[in-house]
C-alpha cells in the first residue's frame, strides 16, 4: 500500500533517494556486516551459498563483502565495497545486470519501500534468484505509522502486512521466518529533533548520525529473534524476512 501519493504532488522519489544517500555515504565509513544483528544468520548462510548478491547496501552491507556481488545507485558506497573485495555494479533494483537464476543468496534490506514500482523490483529479485534461493528482505509496515522520517529518507510506502505477503507470493517468494527489525529510536522526541536538524542543517545532521548515532544504534541493537512465517505485526514498524524462491 502506498502512502497516499495522490494527496500532494511528490518530487521524483529516485532523485530524493540519490541525493539523500549520496550525502549520507559521502561522510560515512564502511561498517562491516559482522557488526549487525543479522550476522549470525548471514554468516551461516554464506558458508553454503557461494553465489551472493546484495542490493542497495550503501555503507552498511549485511553479506560478507569479499566475492559478494553488490548493486547500488551510490558510487561512494560501491567504491568502498570494491576496495574490500566486493564485485560492484551501478544499477537500480528494477534493472539488475545479471542473468536469470544467478544467485543462491540475495539480500535487499530497506529497499523495496524506496521504489515507486515495487512489482518490478520484486520481479527482478525473483528473476536473478535461483529456484530454492534464500532472499533476505526488510521493509517498514503499516501506512498509519507514516511520519516525516519516511519522507526524508526517501520512502515511497509502508506496507500492510497482508498486502506485503501477497506481493511476495506474486513473485514466488515465500516467507519462511521473520523478525521485528530496525534501528530507529523509539523516542518520538529524538526522532522529531533529528527531523528538525535534517530539514534545516542536513550536513550537520548526517555527520552526527554517522559519527555518533549509528555507533550507538549498533551498540544498543537487540539480537535478531526469528519466528516461523510472519511474526505478529501489531505495533511493529519494520520487519525482517527470510524468504525462499519457490519456483
Amino acid at each position: 500500500m502506498i502512502h497516499d501519493p495522490a494527496s500532494h504532488e511528490k518530487p521524483d522519489i529516485g532523485d530524493i533517494n540519490q541525493r539523500f544517500y549520496d550525502g549520507l555515504w559521502a561522510d560515512a565509513r564502511l561498517v562491516g556486516p559482522e557488526r549487525f544483528n543479522t550476522w549470525d544468520l548471514v554468516s551461516g548462510l554464506a558458508d553454503s551459498h557461494a553465489r551472493r548478491l546484495e542490493v542497495g547496501p550503501g555503507m552498511r552491507p549485511r553479506l560478507p563483502i569479499a566475492n559478494t556481488h553488490f548493486v547500488d545507485i551510490s558510487r561512494p558506497a560501491l567504491s568502498a565495497l570494491k576496495r574490500e573485495g566486493g564485485v560492484t555494479r551501478t544499477a537500480p533494483i528494477s534493472a539488475l545486470p545479471y542473468a536469470d537464476d544467478s544467485f543462491d543468496l540475495i539480500c535487499a534490506l530497506d529497499i523495496v519501500e524506496h521504489v515507486e514500482d515495487d512489482e518490478a523490483a520484486l520481479s527482478e529479485l525473483s528473476r536473478v534468484a535461483a529456484p530454492g534461493a534464500t532472499v533476505l528482505l526488510s521493509t517498514p509496515l503499516h501506512p498509519e505509522y507514516w511520519t516525516p522520517f519516511d519522507e526524508i529518507v526517501g520512502h515511497y510506502r509502508r506496507y500492510e502486512p497482508e498486502a506485503l505477503i501477497a506481493l511476495l507470493a506474486r513473485h514466488h517468494l515465500e516467507i519462511e521466518h521473520s523478525a521485528i527489525f530496525g534501528m530507529k529510536p523509539r523516542s518520538s522526541w529524538i526522532n522529531d529533533l533529528g527531523m528538525w536538524f535534517m530539514r534545516r542543517h542536513r550536513n550537520v545532521a548526517m555527520k552526527v548520525y554517522n559519527r555518533f548515532l549509528m555507533p550507538l544504534g549498533l551498540h544498543l541493537q537487540k539480537p535478531l529473534e526469528l519466528n516461523p512465517g510472519m511474526v505478529p505485526t501489531d505495533g511493529v514498524e519494520e520487519i525482517f524476512m527470510v524468504c525462499r524462491r519457490t519456483a
